[in-house]
């Protein structure tokens, strides 16, 4: 088998269903398999995928193991020679992974290979491509000055070597992935995906970012924006430093009153508002039950024709595939107003989000 795509799912049930369906549509010319493990949600996930995706191997966990010691217990079982460590809240275009093996057996000395992704707005999230965290960094990152955090000299839709993916989509082979260890299960949140970049490009491979296929990832990076995330990443920081830095009282001192002070100089992400003066559907036939349950007129548009402020876009998945529903998205000039949301194919619900530091909406709608 070429391919194992491990999705860890907590309680995201209808954004679980969403990223199914696109991985599904990105594997039709792979020999792959999807993996999803559940981490002991509370919602209907598991029964959603037994009853919607029979082919997907669910393992259930009994217990909530937390992004590290989860994932570890996937890959134990992929049959894939290579695998992607997905995030549950994603969607995938349907050439994503075609393009990345295609890059990924051109390479020697291939270590993670990452995309760009886009939160839920269709903006660029610079989480993407990011440099290895050294005490300084971080610290400056903790008080929002993410100049040395993200690599910028790499555009968005370009391909080059970086130090450090992101844990929302990491691409590589099964065999390295256990060379290293994989996943620290050490890590409480946060930081485990800085350290396995790091490990691979210790043991002498080269990581890679593929900006030239685009997912979208609905929750993107929280914001340093409370003391609770500021003690959380510094925790995770301080865990790194250990197994592989020197230890730097420097870094102690100054994070210990970044941590205090991060309240005061941190600011959420904006996000736009959820009331769209008007709703366009991308589609070829009318949907009256979502129609009904929006309670406003549904305009009806075969063609995407333009961004216009305060319109939320629905997507019809039936009727467009993702990469084109992904493109649009990307394309939206950079102080639009305009909102997104997916209706997937054959499916209830609609599903979007106007920030990229919340997880997003999801409309349900029943059919008639």
């Amino acid at each position: 088998m070429k391919l194992s795509i491990i999705i860890l799912n907590y309680n995201v049930r209808y954004f679980l269903e969403l990223c199914i369906k696109s991985v599904e549509a990105a594997l039709i010319h792979i020999d792959a398999e999807i993996i999803v493990i559940d981490n002991l949600s509370k919602d209907d996930s598991c029964e959603m995928v037994r009853k919607k995706f029979p082919k997907v191997k669910l393992i259930e966990n009994t217990k909530n193991y937390g992004f590290t010691k989860g994932n570890n217990i996937a890959v134990a079982e992929a049959k894939g020679e290579y695998i992607c460590i997905l995030n549950p809240d994603t969607v995938v275009a349907e050439d994503t992974f075609e393009t990345l093996l295609k890059f990924s057996e051109e390479k020697n000395n291939i270590g993670i290979v990452g995309c760009r992704l886009l939160d839920g707005q269709g903006r660029f999230l610079p989480e993407s491509k990011r440099y290895l965290p050294t005490p300084m960094v971080a610290i400056k990152k903790m008080l929002g000055l993410t100049d040395s955090y993200y690599v910028k000299e790499l555009n968005e839709v370009e391909v080059g070597e970086i130090p450090v993916l992101v844990g929302a989509f990491m691409f590589l082979k099964k065999s390295l992935y256990n060379k290293v260890g994989g996943f620290d299960e050490d890590y409480f949140m946060y930081g485990e995906d800085v350290d396995l970049s790091y490990k691979v490009s210790s043991s002498g491979y080269q990581n890679w970012y593929n900006g030239l296929t685009t997912i979208l990832h609905y929750k993107g990076e929280s914001t340093l924006k409370d003391k609770v995330y500021a003690k959380r990443f510094y925790g995770a920081m301080q865990l790194f430093y250990k197994k592989h830095f020197k230890k730097n009282v420097l870094f102690n001192i100054m994070v210990w009153f970044g941590v205090r002070f991060a309240t005061l100089v941190q600011k959420d992400s904006p996000a736009l508002k959820s009331s769209p003066k008007q709703f366009v559907f991308i589609s070829e036939e009318k949907n009256n039950d979502l129609e009904r349950t929006l309670n406003k007129p549904l305009e009806i548009k075969m063609e995407f024709d333009g961004y216009q402020d305060g319109i939320e876009y629905i997507f019809d998945n039936n009727y467009l595939n993702f990469k084109s529903i992904i493109e649009i998205m990307s394309n939206t000039p950079k102080n639009c107003t305009a909102t997104y949301k997916i209706l997937p194919k054959n499916s209830n619900f609609i599903i979007g989000s106007n920030s990229s530091t919340k997880r997003g909406e999801v409309i349900i709608f029943e059919k008639n």
